[in-house]
């Protein structure tokens, strides 16, 4: 690339300190430098080059900054929807949604990233992984708090032990998974993969409280095992190929696809990303949402403490 009339040295131009242009954006401080270009004619080209690319990254700035407000806002509009939840059923202050899934399919990995999103940074409180035998042994209600220190929120996940594709492998026996959406099973239980537990256990709870049941149960799946078709990541449409996969899911499991949600855990990182915590209380309000839905069915079967009052 050389110089036109009347343009002076380009090179010169490029090295220039006027060159470097930077401005706030709110967050951080953005620097761009322009590696190359073509001079128009004329005895102010590197002058007008400049201010067109100015302009340009004016539009950037500006661009890059509405989209950043509207993720933040979008994302304290959903921490206020779930913080200010009441189940409006006296019995059932905090309703207990129960994660199960195969072993290393992320529901300790899904706990921790909800607490992550209410603590303002990664935090690891359950043990997860993913390995061959399941991390949880133990039945555990993990209440969330609204930072360090802060009010217990207005809802409960459990976490259990893993599934296991074969009965006689190390995973939770179906009949506890019963046990425990009918509030039997006590927190802090230890699971024994060959026996469930029954109404002879010290630990049984026989007359359990609707707080104490399940309100809504969350089958949680690792995207990365899921293969329902071999060659679907070969479309060319990458959101097509991920449309296509849910509608999949939703038929094999037998729900619409409304009732699914697609997350990503802070399983790995060490920083909090607002596109990634959207998700995670899009999922949870869907899962509080349900949760009203089981109790007004509650309701008007007269299951509830308080229609009978």
């Amino acid at each position: 690339m050389g110089t036109t009339s009347g343009s002076g040295d380009i090179k010169g131009l490029w090295e220039s300190p006027d060159t470097e242009l930077s401005w706030e954006c709110g967050v951080e401080e953005l620097y761009f430098y322009i590696v190359f270009g073509v001079v128009p004619e004329g005895p102010r080209g590197g002058q007008t080059l400049l201010l067109i690319f100015q302009v340009f990254l004016w539009i950037v700035s500006f661009s890059f900054c509405f989209f950043s407000f509207v993720t933040s806002r979008v994302k304290n509009e959903l921490l206020e929807d779930i913080r200010n939840y009441e189940t409006l059923t006296e019995s059932v202050e905090e309703p207990r949604i129960l994660l199960i899934g195969q072993i290393g399919s992320g529901k300790s990995s899904f706990f921790n990233s909800v607490n992550s999103v209410f603590r303002g940074h990664v935090i690891q409180q359950a043990g997860s992984g993913h390995g061959e035998t399941s991390m949880s042994k133990w039945y555990r209600t993990y209440p969330v708090h609204d930072g360090k220190g802060g009010k217990k929120l207005p809802f409960a996940l459990c976490d259990t032990m893993g599934l296991e594709r074969e009965e006689n492998e190390e995973g939770i026996h179906k009949d506890d998974i019963i046990s425990v959406i009918k509030g039997h099973v006590p927190d802090l239980y230890e699971f024994n993969p060959k026996e469930p537990i029954t109404k002879n256990d010290t630990r049984y709870r026989h007359a359990p409280g609707l707080g104490d049941k399940v309100h809504c149960v969350v089958f949680v799946i690792d995207a990365d095992k899921l293969s329902l078709i071999d060659n679907i990541l070969q479309q060319n449409s990458l959101f097509y190929s991920l449309f296509f996969q849910v509608t999949q899911l939703g038929q094999i499991l037998g729900v619409t696809v409304s009732a699914i949600s697609l997350v990503k855990n802070y399983s790995s990182g060490t920083e909090l990303d607002q596109n990634v915590d959207i998700l995670i209380l899009k999922a949870l309000q869907q899962m509080l949402r349900a949760t009203d839905a089981c109790l007004d069915e509650m309701k008007l079967r007269g299951l509830t403490e308080s229609s009978s009052s």
